[in-house]
């Protein structure tokens, strides 16, 4: 067999091991892939080539062979506070223990939180991904016949798309409201303040309208509740709480549409000598890890998101590669008790 020239300078390629075994590209794609037929006497000679000409298949050139690129893509609106990180955290662990790699895209550029969506899970198709994994819930039924035609292999986590119904995993987010609903309501409270999160974002108004429908049931008068809506963030909990103390408005507990919010309503608390849960008892929703760590320690709605990112990345790989593994559907909901939750005082809280 004949010796081709490997200078260090060069770069040995697929097409060196196919022109020095003297056989195809797809010879030894397969070869190198133990996948296919390939006769014994071929297969000799292209480990024979592999061996002399020191070949070691680049991350491109094995996505070549196998025509898979081993990286799954992650589309996020944004990497602000703490919610999305150990959720990223959790993607990347699952992968790296099948071999996998993950890529992260997000939200950027021009036109609104859909188009957003759209833009970030074609950069990753176009990056080469096998799949996107969509933490958002701005895509649009609408959009899927265009990914469709792109052959994109895609789950969507907190999302329900008729169009796909095998690719969501989300969980009941109206039930998450009722819970939170019923603990105030079982603690006696009657007196309730409210910080939505945005109202463009449907999650988030499903459980709002689980939390006042459950109270209007109970006989409140969700007409007069103070509501404000902010953006989800410590900030936002912080400058709702200052406008709440600020307002007049008598409560004894306040419910937070996410665990931030909750935090930085807390910490405005403090500043002002607003004691919780003496005072004022705060809900959050989420049960984030950074929930348990805050003072008073937050009670809140517990959403599974561990779970919920767990199948849906399972039914991905599955979609992808032809795994096996596991997938379920259902997430239960529940409350986590800490200490930021009591019975309401005989005396309702009133502004300072």
């Amino acid at each position: 067999m004949n010796s081709l020239t490997n200078n260090k300078e060069n770069v040995t390629t697929i097409k060196d091991v196919a022109q020095l075994a003297g056989v195809g590209m797809g010879t030894v794609s397969r070869v190198v892939n133990g996948k296919g037929s390939v006769s014994p006497a071929k297969v000799e000679r292209v480990k024979q080539a592999i061996e002399e000409l020191g070949f070691r298949p680049s991350h491109a050139a094995r996505s070549l062979m196998s025509g898979s690129t081993k990286m799954i893509g992650v589309y996020i609106p944004g990497l602000a506070g703490t919610f999305f990180t150990p959720l990223l955290a959790s993607i990347e662990q699952v992968l790296r223990e099948v071999g996998l790699n993950m890529v992260v895209a997000f939200g950027a550029g021009a036109g609104d939180a859909r188009r957003q969506t759209v833009d970030g899970i074609e950069l990753l198709m176009e990056r080469g991904c096998d799949g996107v994994v969509v933490l958002s819930n701005f895509l649009s039924d609408k959009d899927i016949p265009g990914l469709k035609k792109r052959h994109c292999h895609m789950v969507v986590m907190n999302q329900y798309l008729k169009s796909i119904p095998d690719q969501c995993f989300t969980i009941d987010h109206r039930q998450g409201g009722v819970l939170a609903a019923r603990a105030l309501l079982d603690h006696r409270h009657r007196k309730i303040a409210v910080i939505a999160g945005p109202s463009t974002i449907s999650d988030n108004v499903e459980r709002i309208n689980g939390f006042l429908g459950e109270l209007a049931a109970a006989g409140i008068n969700t007409s007069k509740m103070w509501i404000a809506e902010r953006n989800f963030s410590a900030q936002g909990g912080w400058d709702a709480a200052c406008e709440l103390l600020a307002s007049g408005y008598q409560f004894t507990a306040l419910f937070c549409a996410n665990d931030e919010m909750a935090i930085g309503a807390l910490s405005y608390f403090q500043k002002m000598g607003v004691s919780a849960p003496r005072d004022v008892s705060v809900i959050g929703y989420d049960d984030m890890p950074i929930a348990e760590f805050s003072a008073p320690r937050l009670t809140t709605v517990h959403i599974p998101w561990q779970e919920v990112i767990l199948n849906g990345v399972n039914a991905l790989l599955n979609d992808c590669y032809d795994m096996h593994r596991p997938v379920e559907r259902n997430f239960q909901i529940s409350m986590t008790y800490r200490d930021s939750l009591m019975p309401a005082p005989a005396r309702r809280r009133k502004s300072v």
